[in-house]
């Protein structure tokens, strides 16, 4: 079993990208889900409310990014200083203080989303505990849901795939690693797994959304009811979610590259609560 792909999500529900290695920090991906779009208020936002967030393209460069839209050009937003101001933002129902980012920025998203918007950057590693049921002290997330790596295979991937009219790719369900493990759901299997020098512990399993049926690129709607129709009939969890792929915690720093040969620790069934 091999690392296949790697992918980073520098914004919240922005593009992500392909990339070749990847360097692992203890709260996750360098680089990944270090900013988000809120409204004005400070709740985030997503694709769940606003799919046109799929057309804006993110270029993760050093310590700031830059935004590409095909209609509305570039903008660079560097990532703000201590002196920036702070700000309560929501995410879920966690309350976090984030930087506010060069309104500008704010003011280049709101012309695209139609709608008032802000870019805040997540810069105190120590900011979000994961959830203490899922982790350990000293575990941290960004803005990602709730946990810092989504680990995906291919082989439950095919197996979906198998099952639909229409294939779907990787990128609907936005994983950070992508496993060539064979056969279905192999994933429920681990408990913690070492991809090069990096321990990784599986917190627990991903519930899928509706931004599962929306093209990664678009934001179009091929299908409303897949791939979350199909999926729930073939893997839900105990309390009945619909599942696919493996939250995971890093235990520790380290680089993971395309190629990665991986390991399974730890065996034993997944918490699929």
């Amino acid at each position: 079993m091999k690392v296949v792909e790697l992918y980073r999500y520098p914004v919240k529900s922005l593009r992500g990208h392909a990339v070749p290695s990847a360097d692992i920090e203890t709260m996750g991906m360098e680089g990944d889900r270090r900013w988000m779009v809120v409204d004005k208020d400070g709740q985030f936002l997503t694709i769940r409310q606003i799919p046109a967030m799929t057309t804006i393209d993110v270029e993760h460069r050093g310590t700031g990014i830059l935004l590409k839209h095909d209609r509305h050009g570039s903008h660079a937003v560097e990532a703000p200083g201590s002196g920036a101001a702070l700000r309560q933002v929501k995410i879920w129902k966690d309350m976090v203080v984030a930087r506010s980012a060069d309104p500008a920025a704010g003011a280049y998203l709101s012309a695209i989303l139609g709608r008032p918007v802000d870019l805040v950057y997540f810069d105190d590693p120590k900011n979000r505990p994961v959830d203490p049921e899922f982790g350990q002290p000293g575990d941290y997330v960004g803005f990602a849901d709730g946990f810092p790596l989504l680990i995906a295979t291919t082989g439950s991937l095919d197996h979906l795939n198998s099952h639909l009219a229409r294939p779907i790719e990787m990128a609907r369900f936005r994983p950070n690693i992508v496993l060539d493990a064979e056969g279905a759901w192999p994933e429920d299997n681990w408990k913690t797994i070492r991809i090069g020098a990096v321990a990784l512990r599986i917190a627990k399993p991903c519930s899928r959304c509706v931004i599962t049926t929306r093209d990664p690129h678009s934001g179009e709607q091929p299908d409303p009811r897949e791939p979350l129709q199909t999926l729930g009939k073939l893997h839900r969890s105990a309390k009945g979610g619909i599942i696919f792929g493996q939250n995971a915690i890093p235990n520790n720093a380290g680089t993971i590259s395309i190629g990665d040969a991986v390991e399974v620790v730890e065996a034993g069934v997944s918490n699929l609560t």
